[in-house]
């Protein structure tokens, strides 16, 4: 009885890359810190270094530790990701955007013009 090797596709880090991917995830998770406690900079400018910080941490952890890459065994796996990717930013920002204009228009607007209106007759 034979026992052949059964490829998956799936890639297997040496301990080197998974090195490299530690420290770079330690150095992206030591500059949000960095910004929050010591910066003096804008608020703004704060969340933005974060936000990116983040965005390129979750490029390390899908490359250095899940081994994801363009080549063409990791292709579908870079299409679901890119699809829930699109998937979550559609379900985030349409309900960031929903409650944006529920605070809008739940605010004294309705006063204001029932204010108005009783001026006006």
């Amino acid at each position: 009885m034979s026992h052949a090797a059964i490829d998956s596709g799936a890639g297997h880090g040496s301990l080197r890359t998974y090195v490299t991917g530690f420290f770079l995830a330690l150095i992206l998770t030591v500059i949000p810190f960095g910004l929050v406690m010591y910066s003096d900079w804008p608020t703004e400018y704060i969340v933005y270094g974060v936000f990116a910080a983040a965005v390129v941490q979750i490029l390390v952890h899908l490359h250095f530790f899940l081994h994801l890459d363009s080549s063409s065994d990791q292709s579908w796996n870079v299409a679901a990701i890119a699809l829930t990717a699109l998937a979550i930013v559609v379900v985030v920002g349409g309900s960031l955007w929903v409650m944006i204009e529920l605070h809008y228009y739940m605010q004294d607007h309705a006063m204001v013009t029932g204010l108005l209106g009783h001026a006006l007759c």
